[in-house]
């Protein structure tokens, strides 16, 4: 009998072990591989846009291309989450993809384009980009850039509490947010709760000014 309570009880210690090790991957190390992901895809911007820089000066203006699924195409930027955030923005929702920064909806609007561009994160785990997506609120400002141009969006509405097969609120006119006509918007999705995914959480925002980057940091970035 002692025998079985002893091997029960180190049966214990080793799931409890196990467990403790799972949530350790969960919270740390799937969070440094992701921080690593993210810097290297912000180094692969910046090195592509200095590449670059010498022909836009020269007064060419470069035809839009297509984003390529998986690859980053901009930075974002919220102040309320801290003046030190900012995260790639790349092409496409998959898994594989989101462990390296935000992902755009590839069917939704470009950067600053007419529409609805629209962009997900996760919440928790691979680097917890959206950890304080809670404390948006209507006013901020949510800055991007693509390397040319600074795209300043002020949130409308959020965060609102939706179910994931509610996909109208990524439709070009996102009516639950309280617009009734076309317009260049922005819609920032992650999941609810905080440790789960049978929500989401919603926050939509308008395109409220543009200004070339040789002009400088936008004003929502100045501390």
């Amino acid at each position: 009998m002692r025998v079985a309570v002893r091997t029960v009880s180190e049966l214990c210690i080793t799931a409890g072990t196990v467990i403790v090790l799972f949530v350790a991957y969960l919270l740390f190390w799937t969070g440094v591989r992701a921080d690593d992901a993210m810097d290297e895809q912000i180094d692969r911007l910046q090195e592509q846009w200095a590449a670059d820089r010498p022909e836009h000066s020269a007064g060419s203006t470069p035809a839009p291309q297509p984003y390529e699924n998986g690859r980053p195409f901009a930075i974002m930027y919220i102040p309320r989450l801290g003046f030190t955030w900012n995260k790639p923005v790349l092409e496409g929702t998959s898994a594989s993809t989101l462990k390296k920064g935000l992902g755009h909806y590839a069917a939704t609007a470009r950067l600053g384009g007419k529409g609805n561009f629209a962009v997900a994160g996760h919440r928790r785990t691979y680097g917890d980009p959206f950890k304080d997506f809670p404390r948006l609120r209507p006013g901020d400002a949510v800055v991007l850039t693509d390397g040319t141009t600074w795209f300043t969006y002020r949130v409308d509405r959020g965060p609102y509490r939706t179910l994931p097969t509610d996909v109208a609120v990524v439709d070009p006119v996102p009516r639950k947010s309280g617009c009734t006509r076309p317009g260049r918007y922005l819609t920032l999705t992650t999941c609810d709760p905080e440790w789960g995914h049978s929500h989401r959480l919603i926050v939509w925002a308008h395109l409220d000014r543009t200004e070339p980057v040789d002009n400088g940091e936008p004003e929502a970035l100045r501390r």
